[in-house]
């Protein structure tokens, strides 16, 4: 084991951060690219969200659906309008990097940053002045409104870290880094849970700020995840080394990633718009199924952050080949994603089958909040076969830079067979919260039949034709 000029861990004769994936085993690229960001959701999204929505199951049902209600649905949405963007920059940057065309892969990460921080000031300025009026939006319960309220400014105020540490590490994904978003993310995770255990309940002479103490506990990790990913980046400690010309305001580009990240941002709004629609109609059956229906997406999120970096890695696959020439290894780097997808995703879904109820009861005692919340993990339970494959198939298609079909594809299933179906299912017939998640069920089944029905077209293995080629830097 050695070290390189840039200290780069070197094993086995390479460096696991600068192997070539447009050659080799694929087995292995798609593993070295996986596995870091496995272990990045594992520490910064599994274990710090189970570990926070303990904290907030102390703290009482209403607090923890304020919590969840917000996280899942408002800063969600406002997070995917900026994950959009980081989805065809890092497809742009993939490609660029396959072309060997690494500074202007360094350009476009640093306008996907800047764009990332222009839109936290406008975020910020929206949820400071409507609090109120955004979480009415999802939440009806006046308990809810009454200790959600200062958490939802709090959240938007300080979104910085929960948009900007994603960004860049979406960046370096697409240049074939994705340890340094994980060694980044086991630093932060300690820090943002150590400080929301003293500013939730008051520990070590902190004051008690309760449910805004997630908010203010989370940003202090930020600080430290946001400092940094900059410094990394800027230092050029990685694949990537952004430059301040790189961060200076370059509009032709910001306009070029608008172009092409506006229907990823579409396609993943439909998705969370379906939740927001769903917990808002969830709290119609009260507080405890909203809370229920909360925990199962907390659970449910653990399958999605392991599934979702293997897709990703995929995408990086698929984009460096394409752009290398190799259409034949882009299409081998799908089937490989797609068998060690299909395998995790049959793992969890006995897991759900089997551990459902001890699942939902180590995170509330109610009776009512375990048999509604067991009930939703059956239903996942067969999601959790498809979501998987789902997620390969769309970041394929996005990778090789065509946005527009997973966003029809996704925003017609759930405007046509989400919304329509949960609908009637939960207030048109006795089903009750049980519409919801039959409705979520046969969703999922349709966009991924779909998807891997327009996926083996081929279509994607030629560039699209609507994206531009962008000049070099």
């Amino acid at each position: 084991m050695r070290q390189n000029d840039t200290s780069t861990v070197e094993v086995a004769g390479f460096s696991w951060r600068h192997r070539d994936h447009t050659r080799g085993n694929l087995l292995v690229s798609l593993l070295v690219l996986a596995l870091p960001s496995i272990g990045t959701s594992l520490a910064g999204a599994v274990a710090y969200q189970l570990i926070d929505l303990k904290f907030l199951s102390l703290l009482g049902p209403a607090h923890l659906a304020a919590v969840v209600v917000t996280n899942q649905s408002l800063r969600q949405v406002a997070f995917l309008l900026l994950l959009g963007a980081s989805l065809g920059g890092q497809a742009i940057i993939a490609r660029s990097v396959g072309e060997g065309r690494t500074q202007h892969a360094e350009h476009v990460a640093g306008q996907v940053l800047l764009l990332g921080g222009l839109f936290c000031l406008i975020v910020a300025v929206v949820g400071g002045l409507f609090p109120r009026e955004l979480l009415s939006l999802v939440a009806r319960d006046p308990a809810v409104l009454e200790v959600g309220v200062p958490y939802v400014r709090l959240a938007f105020i300080l979104m910085f870290g929960f948009v900007l540490i994603p960004l860049s590490g979406s960046v370096l994904n697409g240049a074939g880094d994705t340890t340094t978003p994980m060694i980044i993310m086991l630093i932060t995770t300690p820090v943002s849970l150590f400080a929301e255990w003293c500013l939730i309940f008051g520990h070590l002479g902190a004051p008690a700020f309760g449910v805004s103490g997630v908010a203010l506990g989370s940003t202090v990790g930020s600080l430290v995840g946001v400092t940094l990913a900059f410094w990394v980046l800027l230092t050029g400690r990685t694949r990537l080394h952004l430059r301040p010309r790189h961060l200076r305001l370059d509009l032709g580009v910001i306009r070029q990633l608008l172009h092409i990240s506006w229907q990823p941002a579409l396609q993943l709004m439909g998705r969370t718009l379906v939740i927001v629609y769903f917990l808002r109609l969830a709290g119609g059956f009260g507080a405890k199924v909203q809370a229920a229906y909360g925990i199962g997406i907390r659970l449910e999120l653990v399958v999605i952050l392991i599934t979702f970096p293997i897709a990703n890695a995929c995408a990086t696959l698929v984009g460096q080949n394409l752009g290398a020439g190799s259409p034949r290894r882009a299409w081998r780097s799908v089937g490989v994603a797609l068998a060690v997808n299909i395998a995790v995703g049959c793992l969890f879904a006995t897991l759900f089958l089997l551990f459902r109820q001890p699942f939902m009861a180590t995170f509330s005692d109610d009776p009512e909040v375990i048999a509604v919340g067991s009930e939703y993990l059956l239903y996942v339970a067969g999601a959790m076969l498809l979501i998987g494959p789902y997620f390969v198939g769309f970041r394929a298609l996005q990778a090789a830079q065509d946005m527009t079909s997973p966003m029809l594809i996704s925003n017609g299933s759930a405007l046509l067979v989400a919304l329509p179906l949960g609908h009637y299912l939960s207030t048109g017939t006795s089903l009750g919260p049980t519409g919801l998640w039959i409705a979520i069920l046969v969703n999922t089944s349709v966009v991924t039949l779909v998807t891997l029905g327009w996926l083996a077209t081929g279509r994607w293995t030629r560039r699209h034709p609507r994206v531009p080629h962008l000049p070099e830097i």
